[in-house]
């Protein structure tokens, strides 16, 4: 070991071996070359010459007297000298923090003055390792562990840690207790010492004692603020509290020791339209703003809580809101005198503020004076608190056609005039918000506001608005369909007697004759205009509907080649299938036709091409809640879109669209029944259809069926069928199959039928029909009529074939007064009307066939027989 001397002003070092003198080795190496050197010339003396011996000794000599000069000079130095930077030695010497440096065996290569004092240390013999001094103390061995092994590791680290007693004491009563810091890195580089480890410890308690100070200083002054006989709320940049003291938590009932900063939100603590008026308090780029506010906070169990908020805003320098400072005054506590009139002062206050109605008071002149938190909610955008601070005029928030409704009514309000005509307004900024805005003259005036001349009370009427348009839509279109529906019924009884008249005069005629053509003429423009009779009935939501379970990926995949051959090759059809499509339930045909005529509407709109895309996708009822269409019911849904690129609607046309009749097509290239029928047969399914277009960009018809749900009826009958047919295949048994294509099968042999139809060209028609089949049939106009054939027949009668719109008695009257006297009597409905339309009116257990109008002669044989064989 070695000391070195201190420098001029501070302390040697306690232990310093980190510079090792290597002079020994090379003077003991010296002295060998010259003894190996005499003992050669001692002992090969004589084997020599002289001339050599002299030679040498001449080269040696001046090999000597070079190294002597060399050294003088400083070209050659015997000891080496030792490379230490002045400044980095007394820096590292004089550090306040002990200082040990180790080897990789914990021996001590290096301790400062420092460590010394630290550790109790005043000679370099006392000096120990950090890891012999701290490892036998509890308090500080994981932390000497931890530090160790990082080293090891090739890691630096850091540790703090608390002493019972100082390092320095040896006494275990004397000392207070004291807190260490250490710190550890290893060190690497050094010429021929390997892996070092530098410590640094260092006495904090002083710091730790001036951070308890600070700590229960701020916990002094938070629980000052918590316990504060007033609330105080901080707000961040987006309304999230970051803080609230206990006394505002205990106000509102909020759970103190659970609450976090960001997970409450200064919308959730303010009632009703409240907090329109916090957040028209904004402030100027870089400055702060204060406001009082008077209105109610919401307890947790959703009762309001009446305050007054001194509400500090701030605003960063580029405008964008910034943090908020809020004290909350309570204004539950009652009083007397002043507090009694200040208590009713912050009632109307309360009352004035969440109210469900906009006030604001006006000047003469129409300026704002005051307005309460519903009016800046429902005009925000258009008055703020800094415009009414500027004198901003009530009529810019109405439209620019009513404000000389508005200054006539502030002319009689200053007239003191009481009954005041309300204006129906919009929005200066939307045309779609309807209000009413009611004047109340203003009779006395106060000392705060002795310039008010009315008081303004606006109630939004959008919605009502809309249930009044969209009522008068409804009882139009009812009425439409009513009468499309009337319509369609008389046509029925016409084209069934033209029809049922026409396979009477084709019986007898043969294909040969003159007059046949024109007689299968006649039937085919029949049927023609039976066509335009279900599109009405379609309409009205009465035709005839056979609906079934299906799936819309495999009915619009399966339209694909027809709709490519209806929309032309100018025209591409895309199709977009849902994943995992649910089921729906409507009748196949008649959806199809919905299709089709969609699909041509959208061609004829691309007169010069373009794509028609066919969406579908399930739509959860809460996606359905959040489109909130009109009318529409909140369940689940199967959307079918169809959306083309053609010249769109325009919103005058878009009203009518549905209408039976109108069109926009040329003369005779359309009937303007199409989307009456697409609206009728989307309804009667129980969905819904809304158009959405714009002009030269394209429309939209969006589709929605209710998702079908197999109830457990549906469920059970699937199964027994499946059943049955599982057990027919096994036994190896075909159900026989009723043919109807040969008249033979239609005959009527001894069968009697009773034709009950008040239209006589039916009634007519249809005995004469079913008489040339074999048929023995009575007739009767009404339904009391068909009740007395019956009693002179004494029931001998096989089947009843009605109408169902008769007068006296209808239809399913008829069959309930039959079946008290002839329960088993077969009995089948005719009708231009949907068979769900009558059959609601009759027991759940009815059984009866139906045919729809206007049928032939073979529909009819074919029903009456089919009805007799079961």
């Amino acid at each position: 070991m070695t000391e070195t001397t201190p420098a001029a002003g501070h302390p040697a070092p306690l232990v310093d071996r980190s510079a090792k003198p290597r002079s020994v080795s090379r003077l003991i190496f010296l002295a060998l070359v010259m003894i190996g050197a005499s003992v050669v010339f001692f002992l090969f003396k004589d084997k020599l010459n002289n001339d050599v011996m002299l030679g040498i000794l001449g080269v040696l000599a001046v090999v000597g007297i070079f190294f002597l000069v060399s050294t003088v000079i400083g070209f050659v130095t015997i000891m080496p000298k030792t490379v230490t930077d002045p400044l980095a030695r007394a820096f590292i010497d004089t550090h306040p923090e002990g200082t040990l440096v180790t080897d990789n065996k914990d021996r001590v290569i290096y301790a400062n003055h420092a460590y010394g004092k630290l550790t109790g240390s005043s000679s370099a013999a006392d000096v120990q390792s950090i890891e012999a001094i701290l490892s036998r103390h509890r308090e500080s061995a994981e932390a000497v562990y931890r530090l160790t092994n990082a080293m090891r590791d090739g890691r630096e680290g850091q540790e703090e840690f608390r002493m019972s007693q100082p390092l320095g004491e040896t006494s275990e009563g004397g000392g207070s207790a004291h807190w260490y810091r250490l710190r550890g890195r290893p060190v690497t580089g050094v010429d021929g010492a390997g892996q070092l480890m530098a410590w640094q410890l260092s006495d904090i308690s002083h710091e730790r004692t001036e951070q308890e100070m600070v700590f229960k200083e701020l916990q002094n002054a938070i629980n000052y603020l918590d316990h504060a006989p007033v609330g105080f709320f901080s707000a961040g940049r987006d309304g999230d509290i970051v803080y609230l003291n206990a006394t505002l938590a205990d106000w509102l009932g909020i759970d103190f020791t659970a609450f976090s900063p960001g997970k409450l939100m200064l919308r959730d603590l303010v009632a009703g339209s409240g907090m329109a008026l916090v957040e028209s308090v904004q402030a100027e780029p870089g400055l702060n703003r204060t406001a009082q506010l008077d209105l109610d906070l919401l307890k947790s169990n959703g009762q309001s809580f009446p305050v007054r908020l001194v509400h500090r805003v701030s605003a960063t320098r580029d405008g964008s809101p910034g943090e908020s400072r809020t004290i909350v005054i309570s204004r539950e506590d009652g009083g007397s005198g002043v507090q009694d009139a200040a208590r009713a002062e912050m009632r109307f206050t309360r009352f004035f503020n969440n109210t469900p109605m906009a006030i604001a008071s006006v000047d003469g002149q129409g300026k704002i004076l005051r307005t309460n938190g519903p009016f800046l909610q429902m005009f925000n955008g258009l008055v703020t608190r800094d415009d009414m601070e500027r004198g901003t005029l009530f009529e810019t928030v109405l439209r620019a056609e009513d404000r000389k409704l508005f200054q006539q009514a502030l002319v009689e309000a200053a007239d003191k005039q009481g009954a005041i005509v309300p204006i129906d307004s919009c929005r200066a900024d939307n045309e779609e918000r309807h209000f009413r805005f009611y004047v109340n003259a203003v009779i006395e005036h106060t000392e705060e506001a002795p310039e008010e001349t009315a008081i303004i009370y606006a109630v939004e009427t959008t919605e009502q608005k809309a249930l009044e348009a969209q009522m008068a839509q409804t009882q139009k279109m009812n009425a439409v369909g009513t009468l499309a529906g009337g319509i369609a019924h008389d046509f029925n009884n016409v084209l069934t007697a033209i029809l049922l008249s026409a396979d009477h005069l084709l019986m007898s005629l043969r294909p040969s004759d003159s007059s046949f053509a024109d007689l299968i003429e006649i039937k085919r423009n029949a049927n023609r205009a039976a066509v335009l009779v279900r599109q009405l009935l379609a309409f009205s939501r009465k035709q005839t509907m056979r609906p079934t379970v299906l799936s819309m990926t495999d009915v619009i995949g399966d339209l694909r080649m027809l709709v490519d051959r209806l929309t032309g090759t100018n025209v591409k059809l895309e199709l977009e299938f849902g994943r995992d499509l649910w089921p729906v339930k409507t009748d196949l045909g008649q959806f199809e036709q919905v299709l089709i005529n969609l699909a041509v509407n959208a061609r004829d709109a691309m007169p010069e091409g373009g794509t028609i895309t066919v969406r579908t996708r399930n739509v959860e009822a809460e996606e359905v809640e959040r489109l909130n269409h009109r009318g529409m019911e909140v369940g689940e849904y199967v959307l079918i879109e169809i959306r083309d690129e053609g010249t769109g609607i325009s919103p005058e046309v878009m009203q009518k669209i549905f209408e039976p009749f109108f069109t926009t097509k040329d003369v005779g290239k359309g009937t303007g029944l199409g989307l009456s029928m697409v609206y009728g047969i989307i309804k009667q399914s129980g969905g819904y259809i809304y158009p959405d277009s714009e002009l030269g960009k394209g429309t939209t018809f969006r589709i929605y069926l209710p998702r079908h749900v197999e109830d457990e009826a549906e469920k059970a009958a699937a199964a027994a069928e499946a059943a049955a047919t599982l057990e027919a295949a096994r036994n190896g048994t075909v159900e026989p199959v009723k043919s109807t294509s040969g008249p033979e099968d239609l005959t009527g042999g001894s069968s009697v039928v009773l034709l009950v139809e008040d239209e006589e060209a039916v009634r007519r028609g249809g005995k004469r029909m079913l008489e040339a089949r074999g048929y023995e049939v009575h007739e009767a106009g009404t339904g009391v009529e068909a009740l007395e054939v019956l009693q002179e027949l004494e029931g001998r009668v096989d089947i009843v074939v009605s109408d169902v719109v008769m007068p006296e008695m209808d239809g399913p009257t008829l069959l309930t007064e039959l079946r008290k006297d002839y329960p088993d009597m077969k009995f089948i409905f005719v009708s231009g009307y949907a068979e769900d339309a009558f059959a609601r009116n009759l027991p759940a257990d009815a059984k009866f066939g139906f045919l729809a109008k206007p049928f032939s002669l073979k529909q009819l044989a074919t029903a009456v027989r089919e009805m007799l064989d079961e």
